[in-house]
């Protein structure tokens, strides 16, 4: 899948999950919950998108330079969120607990849906298919 493609892809789960959340929780809540909500969507999307990058990126690549860039894609983008994630509790003063619950749900979401694209991406029927 191209990374256009996942991209919209992405968004689209995104944009679903909030209005999702807003039905069940965040209509009721105040502005900085909000925020904080859409703060950790924003960051686990921009994650999957680089990540998927990264694996595009590589995946032409010797196995070296792939689990080169696949093992330090991972740090770079893990110390990244993490200082995002301090940024936006130190800095603009997020409430931790919604920015850290939609963080995680929607990392979860989307590392699930990376590695069913990435399953189905090398898996022996796709290489038939090919």
């Amino acid at each position: 899948m191209s990374l256009l493609r996942y991209s919209i892809l992405v968004v689209g789960v995104a944009a679903a999950t909030f209005v999702l959340a807003w039905a069940v929780a965040l209509r009721r809540a105040d502005a900085p919950t909000r925020w904080a909500a859409a703060f950790g969507a924003a960051l686990a999307l921009a994650n999957t998108v680089a990540a998927h990058a990264i694996v595009l990126w590589s995946s032409r690549r010797s196995t070296n330079v792939f689990l080169g860039a696949i093992l330090g894609g991972m740090v770079v983008r893990m110390a990244a969120m993490l200082a995002t994630v301090a940024a936006g509790v130190l800095a603009l003063g997020l409430p931790k607990l919604p920015l850290a619950v939609s963080l995680l749900s929607n990392f979860v979401l989307f590392l699930g849906m990376e590695l069913t694209i990435l399953h189905r991406r090398t898996s022996p029927m796709a290489e038939a298919g090919r």
